[in-house]
Order: C-alpha cells, then structure tokens, then sequence
C-alpha cells in the first residue's frame, strides 16, 4: 500500500491505471493507407518515364512546329537555326531551374511544390508571389490563344486546299478563319470542364503520337517540295526587302521570332510533370 508521503510516479500510475492496449488492427490500417498514398499525404503518383516522355513530347513537338518551317523562311538559314538555338538554351535553362525547385530544402527530402506558384512561395514570397503569377498567367492565357490560333490556321489551310482542289490554284479561296476560332474555343471550354481531365493518361500517349504524325507528315511534304524543285530555295537572309515592303519583312521577322518561342513550351508544365513521376 502507499504509504502517506511518498512521492507518486505518475509514469508508472498511467501504465497501471490503463494497461497497454492492442494496435494491431490500427497499424494494421496504417500499413495499408501507406500503399495508396505517398509521405505528403497525397495519392500515390503513378507517373513513369514513359507518361513523363508523351507529356514532354506532347509539349514539345507541339502545333508551334508546324510553323517551324515559315519562321526560318522569313529569318533566313542564319538568323533562323541560331534564333531556334538561342530559345532552346533558354528553355533548357528555366527548366534546369524549375527541377531544382520542384523541393523546398532538402533536395530529396524537402517538401515537395506541386505548381509553379507552389516553387515561387517557397523560394521568394511577399509580392514577387503576385509578380511572378501575373507573368505566368498572362503567358498560359498567350499560351492558349497561340493553340487557337495555329488550330484555327490548320483547319483554314485544309478547307482552302480543298478549295484550290475543286476550282483551280488560280481560285482566290478567300475564307475567314473566325468560325474556327469560335469553334476551337468551345470545345475547350466544354473539355475544361470534365473532371480530372489532367489525369488521364492515354491522352498524351495519343496526343504524342499525332504530334509524331503530323511532323513526319511535314517533314515528307518538305522533301517531296524540294525534289520537285530540284533545288533548295530559301536564302541567308530570308525573304528579301524587294518581295515585300520593309514593314511586312520587320512584321514578319517579329512574328518568325514568336512562332519559334511558341514552339519552346516546355518549361510552362515542367513541375506538373516533375510532380506526377512516383520517383520523385
């Protein structure tokens, strides 16, 4: 018995006083949570080398490389392949920055930022948060009327080859490309709509696949072009003065330069990607 006076463990009261309990069946859960989801918390990431690979491909053999070929043809075969080599030391390097971002801290550890403005609150804070948001929305929103434009463009060029198809090539086939514009902006506004739509898998597997098709498909038109010729045209300095008026040549030059930029969107989804990798 406990005689008056003596100091009490309060330790050894508690263990008394509640016995230990059995946590197999909590563990046990435990266990089975940590299947299903990652140490953040979060469902397990289920992305691998190839899903990353067709997100990449997508991004990057985008619709910005049909235009590809009228770019260098107003730059010239100087301006043009050193414009394209400066945008991609660019790209390469946002990009090697966004991966070092992708964890705050630690490296491997750290914890993890699963958008771009995720990476800017870690690393900066206070008002270059909301600098750094205003730029990167404004890019997504050049971003999206670039896909609608160069969508709209395509649908055009098929319906006036069908065109100079049925009456002949001296036809003038004067179409507007505003009703493609309309109708490309309602479908995206209908696909925003489906949940998880960035979820699904297959449909960079697919998009990637088109991305490849349409390229090679250009790249054989380009070769079937030039032995029809017999010759490869273009010159070192692009479309001369002479053919056009020099306004037309510095619009067209600027435009060359933002075609080529356009084409260079990989850096804009780099850590969604990053985020989805389970390896990461």
């Amino acid at each position: 018995m406990q005689k008056m006076g003596d100091t009490v463990n309060p330790i050894r009261y508690q263990q008394s006083a509640f016995p230990p309990m059995d946590l197999s069946i909590e563990l046990g859960h435990q266990q089975g949570a940590s299947k299903c989801f990652d140490d953040d918390g979060r469902l397990k990431r289920t992305g691998t080398m190839w899903t990353a690979s067709a997100h990449i491909i997508t991004a990057v053999i985008g619709s910005g490389v049909l235009s590809l070929s009228w770019a260098i043809a107003q730059l010239g075969w100087v301006a043009g392949p050193a414009v394209m080599v400066l945008f991609a030391f660019v790209i390469y390097y946002t990009s090697a920055l966004l991966g070092d971002c992708y964890r705050s801290g630690d490296p491997i550890t750290g914890k993890r930022n699963y958008t771009y403005m995720d990476a800017v609150h870690a690393n900066f804070g206070g008002i270059k948060v909301k600098i750094c948001g205003w730029i990167q929305y404004t890019s997504l929103f050049g971003v999206a009327i670039g896909y609608t434009i160069a969508a709209s463009i395509s649908m055009l060029a098929i319906q006036r080859s069908n065109c100079f198809h049925e009456n002949g090539d001296d036809s003038p086939c004067r179409m507007s490309s505003n009703p493609y514009m309309i109708m490309f902006g309602i479908v995206e506004i209908l696909f925003s709509q489906i949940p998880d739509f960035d979820q699904i898998w297959w449909l960079s597997i697919v998009a990637a696949v088109m991305s490849f098709t349409y390229s090679f498909i250009g790249l054989v038109l380009g070769i079937m072009q030039v032995a029809s010729n017999g010759v490869v045209k273009g010159s070192l300095t692009g479309i001369s003065v002479g053919t056009v008026s020099e306004m037309d040549k510095v619009w067209r030059s600027l435009q060359a330069f933002g075609d080529i930029a356009f084409a260079y969107s990989y850096s804009i989804i780099l850590i969604e990607i990053q985020v989805l990798l389970q390896s990461e």
